[in-house]
Order: C-alpha cells, then structure tokens, then sequence
C-alpha cells in the first residue's frame, strides 16, 4: 500500500492527496496517518508545497466526513443502527458502536467534534451523532476543520522532519512502513472476521 500510496501522491499531486484522505474518511481501516507522512517527505523534496498538501489533506477529510453527517441528520438514530448492523461489517462497526459514539457526543458537546478527528474510527464515526443531534452545518465544519488542520499539519510536519533526516531513517522506513500496515489490516480483519451485530440486534433475533 506505502507504493500505492506515494504513486498516487507522485502522479496527481494535491488532487491525489484529497483522493486518498476523502477515500480514509469514507472507509475508516484506511489509516491518514500512513497517507499524509507521504505527503510531507513530498513537500519536503520540493515537488508539493507544505500548506498546499495541508489544505487538500484537509479538504479531502472534509469532503469524505459531510456525507457521514448527513446520513445521520437524514436517517435519524434507529435507521442508523439498522444501517450499522446490516452492512457495518465492512467499515469495522456495529449499531452499539453507533449508540456509544452518540453518546460521546452527548456528553462532551460540540467539542468532541474537533477532538474526534485526531483518532481513527473515531473520527468518522462522530460526524453521525453530528448529525443525528442536528449540529448546525456550519458549526459543524468549522469545529471539524479546526480538528484536521491540527492533526494533518502535525503528519505532514513529521513527513517533513523524515525528509530532512531521510538518510539516518532510510534503513528502516519501508520495514516501518510495512509493519505499521500489517498492523493496521490485521486489527481491519480481526474486526472483520470477529464482528458481530449490537446486541439489541442479537436479542430482537
């Protein structure tokens, strides 16, 4: 995936980095945190600027987390669930995990909006409560900007820093690379493979 990653990168620029982080917040098990260093080393070598690769690192996230929004505010809580145990499978979820976000929400307020995008899964699945709680668009994604700016601008300064020092980092970076998405698909698949419908769900049946 690294080559995936640094080909899409190399090839379509800004337009590939928007791409890839519209596609994470879409599909969750695909992590920034492995996408946006890539981006960084780019700017660092010159080829990308480093608020461009900010700005469609964000955009991108944006893009991918309204329509999360969206199918909250429009399905409303019960339809939610449904939705989550009936195909929740293969984004690594379940309607209990819906419940205790909503329930996140409620109790941490609009905060936990900017907050939520500096964690996988989190930060896609608290844009349905968003929803559901019928946050103003606006606050809405403001609060979530604010948040993606944060986390990207730290990702892209680290893919910057492994630029600047690629030459004590080069032994190890693919390894690194590649231990840090075995780890990530494997936790996808164990999700996978384990996953269950909440037990609302279970018990109904």
């Amino acid at each position: 995936m690294a080559g995936w990653i640094t080909e899409t990168i190399t090839n379509m620029g800004y337009l590939g980095i928007m791409a890839l982080m519209l596609l994470e917040a879409v599909f969750p098990p695909i992590p920034s945190e492995l996408i946006i260093p890539f981006a960084g080393f780019a700017a660092g070598q010159g080829d990308l600027n480093f608020i461009g690769v900010v700005l469609a690192a964000t955009l991108g996230s944006m893009l991918g987390m309204v329509p999360w929004y969206f199918i909250g505010r429009a399905f409303g809580l019960e339809r939610v669930k449904w939705l989550a145990d009936k195909f929740g499978r293969w984004f690594a979820f379940n309607a209990d995990e819906i419940d205790l976000a909503a329930r996140i929400f409620l109790r941490w307020g609009k905060p936990i909006v900017m907050v939520g995008r500096l964690f996988p899964i989190i930060r896609t699945l608290i844009s349905v409560p968003a929803g559901l709680a019928k946050m103003n668009i606006i606050t809405f994604t403001i609060f979530s900007a604010i948040g993606m700016l944060i986390w990207n601008t730290v990702l892209v300064t680290a893919g910057l820093l492994l630029h600047e020092h690629y030459h004590l980092v080069e032994s190890w970076l693919d390894p690194l690379t590649l231990v840090v998405l075995v780890v990530v698909v494997g936790v996808y698949l164990f999700r996978v493979v384990t996953w269950k419908p909440s037990r609302s769900q279970t018990t109904e049946s």
